[in-house]
């Protein structure tokens, strides 16, 4: 354990009418932030969760998948959820409908860059046409009295770097809170996030900015509050397979100390946990393999894990998983 200088916790913050506890955000990740695992991060320390992305489209024509996406324990909460779509009056429509739901925030997601979303209009597509995007937002605050959030990034491209501008049109726009990635769309997740735009967003805007991007670790958590002055640190990538690291960042706040990651043994017992949540909340055979990724992001790194990441893409039960960690 390394002893830094003792930092306070940070306050909380106020979105619209919502009190976040504190300024640790689980980022939405699709195929990661279902409700299993917002759980554990929120056991963690997050205090502020948010659901996959939601499909407006999808809310309109009854897709049975998304039963699933928004379902929601009280004891997660506060909780945003994520909506997508690229139609102003379908998305204003759709939140209107769903407002009754048990969740606090309404977040737009206009930063995804999969090639399908993208191609389709809606995600990071929407950063090239700030004015649609102003007016999506626009639509869904005039309609729903729960506040509302865009998530988006740096630009589109290196040509389309609008990040600020568009953080003051949704500020117009009637956003209570934005949450910026730090690379363009095409750069999805390679290089390394720009802080330094995120900074420029928080001195031009005056509603709360989240900083997402390259969040790794305590070190990572403190610099780029530092940089950026950011009101909230969205973790995403970072969060995979290690939910501890919203205690170690609180734990660091409290007392100066950075804890080290938990022992092998100790991510075991959280990997079989996650693994009887999942299969709870999803059935064994979907649940199951679910789990193959999670298990191979919670074991990246520790000593003699290759042989598990390995096999673990064969185990089709809980049993076989409990077999192959008793190995």
């Amino acid at each position: 354990m390394r002893k830094k200088q003792v930092r306070k916790e940070m306050k909380q913050i106020k979105i619209g009418t919502v009190i976040i506890p504190g300024n640790l955000i689980l980022a939405p990740m699709a195929g990661v932030t279902d409700l299993p695992f917002r759980l554990l991060c929120k056991e963690q320390g997050a205090d502020l969760v948010y659901t996959e992305m939601i499909s407006a489209k999808g809310i309109y024509y009854k897709n049975k998948n998304t039963e699933k996406l928004w379902e929601i324990d009280e004891k997660e909460r506060p909780t945003a959820l994520q909506l997508f779509g690229s139609e102003p009056e379908l998305m204003a429509d759709m939140a209107e409908k769903i407002e009754e739901r048990n969740f606090d925030i309404l977040d737009i997601n206009m930063g995804c860059p999969v090639p399908k979303v993208v191609n389709n209009g809606e995600g990071s597509a929407l950063m090239k046409d700030p004015v649609l995007a102003g007016k999506i937002v626009k639509a869904v605050s005039g309609r729903i009295q729960k506040p509302v959030t865009v998530k988006f990034r740096k630009g589109f491209d290196d040509g389309l770097v609008n990040a600020v501008d568009f953080a003051k049109r949704m500020e117009d726009n009637g956003a209570s809170a934005i949450a910026v990635h730090g690379r363009t769309r095409e750069e999805y997740y390679s290089g390394k996030a720009d802080w330094e735009i995120i900074a420029k967003i928080k001195e031009a805007v005056t509603i709360p900015v989240f900083a997402s991007g390259d969040i790794f670790s305590v070190k990572d958590a403190i610099r780029c509050e530092e940089e950026t002055s950011c009101d909230g640190l969205m973790l995403a990538r970072g969060a995979r397979g290690n939910p501890w690291l919203f205690h170690q960042i609180k734990t660091y706040r409290q007392t100066g100390i950075i804890k080290e990651k938990p022992g092998l043994e100790e991510v075991m017992e959280m990997i079989l946990r996650h693994a009887k949540m999942q299969i709870a909340f999803k059935g064994e055979y979907l649940g199951i393999r679910e789990m193959r990724k999670h298990v191979a992001w919670y074991t990246a790194g520790y000593k003699n894990s290759a042989s598990i990441r390995r096999r673990v893409n064969e185990v089709e039960n809980l049993q076989q998983l409990e077999e192959l960690f008793e190995e």
